[in-house]
């Protein structure tokens, strides 16, 4: 695996929406790419909080109490336990990073739910 991996290349690989592919690896964490479109489940993650960086776009982050919009270079946290659902009206490309074990729907198992991540 290189050390430099250049973004724009790698999102150019994913195809599909809400399919997270690896990027990298490092201490027991997956650094995740995704492109996202539309809304996604209401879910959490009971044991691990997930780090939300969006590169390309704006995505909005619904939590139970409030909603939290991120533009092109922010970032946002949800912590563990917290309930949340990502919406993308339009195309984004984010980052995310999370624990290996990390499901993408969290406590939901869904059509969308992947157990194993491809790396791009």
């Amino acid at each position: 695996m290189p050390d430099i991996v250049n973004l724009a290349q790698k999102f150019a690989l994913i195809r599909d929406f809400w399919s997270p592919k690896i990027a990298g690896q490092l201490n027991g964490q997956y650094v995740e790419l995704a492109r996202l479109k539309g809304e996604f489940v209401w879910h959490r993650h009971d044991d691990e909080d997930e780090l939300f960086l969006v590169v390309k776009g704006i995505l909005t982050i619904q939590l139970r109490d409030r909603v939290v919009t991120l533009h092109e270079g922010e970032l946002f946290i949800v912590r563990a336990g917290i309930e949340h659902r990502p919406v993308a009206a339009e195309e984004v490309h984010v980052m995310l990073l999370e624990p290996i074990a990390t499901l993408n729907t969290g406590n939901v198992m869904n059509e969308h739910t992947l157990r194993d991540l491809d790396w791009v």
